[in-house]
């Protein structure tokens, strides 16, 4: 939703022929959210470019440490700053938002270091503000619920590896189709915890039988659901 609005009123103010859009794919990212992607930039008009980013051949990264933001931001907008360098773009902009300086970001520090600028945080704009925005200018991105990396859905210290993110993805899009507002899955193993918003509850509880098996096929022995519910960052709480 974010870098959906930042493309959408930079082409707006600077005009297409100044602006790229980038999506950085690797293991890290769901293909609902690339297909997603892909699909928006095409109904903009923008020029469009996916990179296949390298972050995950790094074995710090797959280690899975506190920092693994950092470690994936640096290579990401490292490679990502070399492009456009190569095609004479003097700025590289991300979608980070006012909300997100509340939160633990170690992927901000390596943006600042190579000079990542984030005009939303800089403008002061929260998520509720975007969205507001959005709508105000049909974005259909406006009521998009909020999305991280795969990776933000493994404790800290669990390695990474693509059989471990493929099952959490599947899992995501069981959880979506039964339509809770918000929802992530989190990986302990062979347990499946659930988040979704209290006033979901209900929606998956409906359907428990069903996510369950489904779930389970993807080899979570346990399903949870959390009771406190869904909330930001909920894997960095281990950090406290």
């Amino acid at each position: 939703m974010d870098s959906t609005f930042l493309l959408r009123v930079a082409l707006e103010t600077l005009g297409r022929e100044s602006v790229l859009a980038i999506t950085a794919d690797s293991p890290l990212t769901s293909q609902g959210e690339l297909g997603r992607a892909k699909s928006l930039a095409k109904s903009m008009s923008a020029e469009y470019l996916v990179v296949r980013s390298r972050d995950f051949d790094d074995p710090r990264l797959r280690a899975n440490p506190p920092d693994r933001c950092y470690v994936c931001k640096s290579i990401r907008f490292g490679e990502l700053c070399q492009l456009a360098q190569e095609r004479g773009i003097q700025h590289l902009a991300d979608g980070t938002n006012a909300d997100d300086t509340s939160d633990y970001r170690p992927g901000a520090k390596a943006a600042e270091e190579l000079g990542v600028v984030s005009p939303l945080r800089d403008a002061g704009l929260s998520k509720a503000d975007i969205r507001e925005a959005s709508r105000e200018l049909a974005l259909p991105t406006a009521d998009l619920p909020r999305f991280a990396c795969l990776a933000s859905r493994v404790p800290y210290g669990t390695p990474l590896s693509e059989d471990k993110l493929r099952p959490i993805e599947r899992g995501e899009e069981a959880l979506a189709e039964l339509g809770p507002r918000q929802y992530r899955l989190r990986d302990h193993g062979d347990i499946a915890r659930i988040e979704v918003l209290p006033r979901d509850f209900a929606i998956l509880l409906a359907r428990r039988e069903q996510l369950a098996a489904r779930l389970r096929a993807y080899g979570y022995r346990y399903i949870a659901l959390d009771l406190d519910g869904y909330r930001l960052g909920s894997m960095n709480e281990a950090l406290a």
